[in-house]
């Protein structure tokens, strides 16, 4: 099994791959429901995340929550009616100080209230689906159309350099309509939750993949060691990460997985993307210099937006949590 994505000049063959976030967010209109995870085309789905990122991180960035959205929505075996069916879609989980999302009950049904922290593209998606505080302490998931009455997005401003196209900002829900997606609890405890963070760690190798490639090119009818040996380490890192992700499509179509091993799936296999992703980052910088990055427009973006996702990756943080996981199951596992 590989994970290679195709290279920008050509597409997939199944997926046109698109160019910019408009299209992207047009194509993904007319995209089957098979693009799914553990459905045995997980390698398909990620394969195809990586080809996207390859090519522009912003288009990746656009198209992987959405195709989350449909998965999750297929998990669950529902479908809302607060959106047609060719719907764009986002997924919005996120918590943050000083905000919260509450969800009530009446006679009418559900009802959202509050502000959403961290909410992509919101001004310019359909729908999404929001986890929101339930009245008895729990956290539920539920389907929200983000163009009608009482939503309203935020002004904060987006300083970062990196994903310019997808400003991420709160949004602010005042009596909203919703329906509920699953159980309460049930989005956060399915193993699908940890497949939806390894398609997102795709999308990071699929950035590094287009650093690399910048590299090959920049290394070509040089024979200064110092460069060679840049890219052999690109090399290396971007096939232990690849590899980590082939495993882990196998495993998720295996279907053997529940939701604790799932968990210490994803964590292990985003640390070591995001880990080598970082080393690519620096490897390249210093491989190449300032000059790609003053004078190349395409390759100083790949950069800037590379830096910005994968500090979804929480680093210590994240290692911590994996540790301390580890630590509390008795054995170890190695």
């Amino acid at each position: 099994m590989l994970l290679d994505p195709v290279p920008p000049t050509r597409d997939r063959g199944d997926v046109d791959v698109p160019r910019t976030v408009d299209d992207a967010l047009a194509a993904v209109r007319t995209w089957s429901d098979d693009l799914v995870p553990g459905a045995g085309g997980t390698a398909r789905l990620w394969e195809l995340l990586g080809t996207l990122a390859a090519s522009d991180l912003a288009v990746a960035r656009a198209v992987e929550p959405h195709l989350d959205a449909r998965a999750i929505l297929g998990q669950a075996a529902v479908r809302p009616t607060v959106a047609r069916d060719d719907a764009t879609w986002g997924v919005y989980a996120a918590e943050g100080p000083g905000v919260r999302l509450d969800a009530v009950e009446d006679d009418d049904g559900w009802r959202l209230r509050g502000v959403k922290p961290w909410c992509s593209l919101a001004d310019r998606l359909d729908a999404a689906l929001v986890t929101a505080h339930l009245p008895d302490g729990g956290r539920g998931l539920f389907a929200v159309a983000l163009r009608g009455s009482g939503v309203t997005r935020g002004d904060e401003p987006w300083a970062a350099r990196g994903l310019v196209e997808i400003p991420s900002t709160s949004v602010r829900f005042d009596d909203v309509p919703a329906e509920p997606v699953g159980a309460p609890g049930w989005y956060l405890t399915r193993p699908g939750f940890w497949w939806g963070g390894i398609g997102v760690a795709a999308c990071w190798y699929g950035g590094a993949v287009g650093l690399a490639r910048r590299l090959h090119a920049g290394v070509r009818g040089k024979d200064a060691a110092l460069l060679h040996a840049h890219l052999g380490a690109v090399d290396e890192g971007l096939q232990s990460a690849r590899r980590a992700l082939a495993e882990a499509a196998a495993l998720v179509d295996a279907g053997t997985l529940d939701a604790e091993a799932g968990r210490l799936l994803a964590k292990r296999v985003r640390a070591t993307v995001a880990r080598v992703c970082e080393d690519v980052l620096t490897r390249v910088g210093h491989a190449l210099g300032p000059a790609p990055l003053a004078l190349e427009p395409e390759h100083a973006k790949r950069v800037a937006d590379l830096q910005v996702y994968v500090r979804q990756h929480h680093a210590e943080r994240d290692d911590a949590s994996l540790g301390a996981a580890l630590a509390a199951s008795g054995e170890a596992p190695w």
